[in-house]
């Protein structure tokens, strides 16, 4: 099992013991949640190195004497990869404590409306092609126990966890990357244009991007003055994500290949070569 970090929220041993070692003696708490939207309802795409931060919303429903303090005890949403919560892999949880507003309450309830945000480092969360795809979605309660007087000898902390299953799913996708240059330039009217470029991907494995192969690109052409791009035709990658075809020059403009994704890898579009037709 990977780190999972509720970091500030309980305590940085709590993020992994917790998940490991439950307290067989705490009682679970009757928490619901609900309207769950990870990334504004987009694929997260993630790189080889940049921190990915993904917001993520939802709906609160806890006792309404049950306190949440975000330093001895949590709740939030974190989302998984595997075929359910015991099964579990690739957890991807919230740094800091959620940032919760109370929206109703009754008697023996409160509902919050809550926001929080996982940080996904590519380096720490994910090591091969497979945790692309769809991850789960699970609501956690976690509280901790510390005594740290040591008066008398003893040091004790007790963690305690608790988690859901949740509604509600998030598409993970690896980074995909496209260039386009098209030569020669400048070139003769009616005269042949060779376009290159190449697909890469986000490979987690290496913290590097290889060749995409087999898939389907877009060849689009903006004429000089237009607004918008037209597809000219479709080239498939061949080796280590190549791209190459030929047009015929017909007037000055720009030529970029685009990329619409697949399930487990996001869209990518090439910057317009700009080409002068004598």
């Amino acid at each position: 099992m990977r780190k999972f970090a509720i970091g500030a929220a309980v305590s940085g041993a709590l993020a992994l013991s917790a998940l490991v070692v439950p307290s067989a003696s705490a009682a679970t708490p009757d928490l619901t949640f609900s309207n769950v939207v990870v990334n504004n309802g987009k694929a997260i795409v993630v790189g080889t190195t940049s921190t990915v931060k993904v917001p993520v919303t939802y709906t609160l429903v806890r006792p309404a004497d049950l306190v949440i303090d975000g330093v001895t005890s949590t709740a939030g949403i974190l989302l998984y990869r595997g075929q359910s919560l015991s099964k579990q892999q690739n957890e991807l949880g919230p740094d800091d404590a959620p940032s919760c507003t109370t929206t109703a309450t009754t008697a023996t309830t409160v509902t919050q409306s809550c926001t929080e945000v996982i940080a996904i480092e590519p380096r720490l969360y994910f090591y091969d092609a497979a945790d692309a795809g769809t991850g789960k979605v699970a609501g956690f309660y976690g509280r901790t126990t510390t005594d740290n007087d040591d008066s008398d000898n003893h040091i004790s902390t007790e963690f305690g966890y608790d988690m859901w299953g949740v509604p509600g799913t998030a598409q993970v996708k690896r980074a995909a990357k496209l260039t386009t240059n098209a030569t020669p330039e400048p070139v003769t009217k009616g005269k042949t244009l060779t376009v290159k470029g190449a697909l890469t991907r986000a490979n987690w494995e290496t913290s590097k991007y290889s060749g995409y192969t087999g898939q389907p690109v877009a060849l689009q052409f903006k004429a000089k003055g237009a607004n918008a791009y037209k597809t000219v035709k479709t080239v498939t990658s061949g080796s280590k994500g190549a791209l190459t075809t030929t047009v015929k020059a017909s007037a000055d403009g720009s030529y970029r290949y685009k990329f619409a994704g697949t399930t487990t890898t996001g869209t990518a579009t090439a910057t317009g070569d700009y080409v002068d037709v004598k």
